[in-house]
């Protein structure tokens, strides 16, 4: 009876490329067209390793069919670039400027009828406010410059904030005469809403500001803007009054 060396059986087995072909006849363990690993890799019998160890079989982009519709694929139109935004900003900017400059030339220069510094300090120390000269100057100065820093779209954060914390005062001394004018606080609450409007959605691109850092990033310049102007109304309201 013949005798088989185990080892040596084994040995040739897995030595020998018939054991991986039908090619070499007996049985037909593997074949080299048809064997894969994962998503798939041809058996290479000269070099007795697969191709592609990770098992991926690149997309031949010949057999791709493009007349057939992607379900995933997003047909809807991609926005463009719009004008609208911008020129709606500059409006919003040019009013609200152009209304605080000519308040602004009223307290400073007592222009179109109005107080100048001395009947505005006046009438501030009617409402109770201390250092009333000062905060004349102030007040003033902040609607003149304020309002002409929004038209030009410089300094936008700083300037909307500086004009909404004039308002948030007017507002807590007018506030019991109503909503309605002559003596409610209508004309305010709409300045002011414009101002917090100015001041996080930004000057929109026909400004100064064009491409600033606070322009790029009009949130956060929005929210430390607004944090300086509720600081400044309130010490005006709280400690000289």
């Amino acid at each position: 009876m013949a005798t088989h060396d185990k080892g040596s059986t084994t040995s040739s087995a897995f030595s020998d490329d018939s054991f991986y072909s039908s090619s070499g006849g007996g049985v037909h363990h593997f074949d080299d067209s048809t064997t894969r690993v994962g998503a798939g890799s041809p058996y290479d019998s000269t070099t007795k390793a697969f191709d592609t160890p990770t098992g991926y079989t690149p997309l031949d982009k010949s057999t791709v069919d493009d007349s057939v519709d992607d379900p995933f694929e997003d047909d809807r139109k991609k926005f463009g670039w719009t004008a609208g935004p911008d020129l709606g900003l500059l409006g919003l900017r040019a009013v609200l400027g152009g209304i605080f400059v000519l308040h602004g030339l009223q307290k400073v220069f007592g222009l179109f009828g109005g107080p100048g510094i001395n009947g505005f300090a006046q009438s501030l120390e009617k409402m109770g406010y201390r250092e009333s000269v000062v905060l004349a100057w102030v007040t003033g100065i902040t609607e003149l410059a304020g309002g002409g820093l929004l038209v030009l779209g410089l300094f936008t954060p700083l300037a909307a904030a500086g004009l909404l914390a004039v308002m948030a005062n007017v507002i807590a001394l007018k506030y019991k005469g109503g909503f309605f004018g002559p003596n409610g606080v209508e004309l305010e609450l709409a300045l002011a809403g414009m101002a917090f409007a100015a001041l996080f959605a930004g000057p929109g691109r026909a400004a100064l500001d064009y491409n600033r850092s606070w322009f790029r990033h009009p949130v956060a310049a929005g929210f430390i803007a607004l944090l300086l102007g509720a600081g400044g109304a309130a010490v005006t309201f709280f400690v000289f009054r």
